[in-house]
């Protein structure tokens, strides 16, 4: 949340001349209503439902770079989803860059409690860990984030 997952995805998506899918975005587009509206009304899990439906959408789609939601990659199955169709990368931002990055005024929902945030931090990166490839993206030139990505999808 907030490390700059659709902005890299975009600029690296125009990089490569390929797609650029958002997992967040298609799930609103199903569900015509947003993420925020989404947690409130019908919980997690009903969210992380649609997030798994949206992406097992996306298996064998070739030539995209796919934005995923914050807590997409924690959970084991669409790791495994994510890991074994395409190659997945951690945008590794620290945490106090997070904390300027996001907003605790209810638009991200589990930024809105910081304790909670800290925790979901932690949580998170352990599952990060098992991603492909780890950039440091708290540097502020995504252009060199997505050269440097752009030069390893490469090779």
């Amino acid at each position: 949340m907030g490390a700059g997952k659709t902005t890299v995805a975009r600029s690296l998506a125009r990089r490569l001349g390929w797609r650029t899918i958002d997992v967040d975005q298609l799930i609103e587009e199903r569900e015509h209503a947003t993420v925020a509206d989404l947690f409130a009304r019908k919980g997690e899990p009903y969210f992380r439902a649609a997030e798994r439906s949206v992406l097992v959408d996306q298996i064998g789609v070739r030539h995209a770079v796919v934005a995923t939601g914050g807590g997409t990659f924690v959970d084991p199955q669409n790791r495994a989803l994510i890991n074994g169709d395409g190659t997945s990368i951690w945008l590794d931002v620290p945490l106090p860059q997070l904390i300027q990055r996001v907003p605790a005024d209810g638009r991200r929902p589990l930024a809105a409690d910081r304790a909670e945030f800290e925790r979901l931090y932690a949580i998170r990166r352990a599952a990060y860990e098992q991603a492909h490839r780890r950039v440091d993206a708290g540097r502020p030139s995504v252009a060199a984030i997505v050269e440097e990505l752009a030069d390893w999808l490469d090779a």
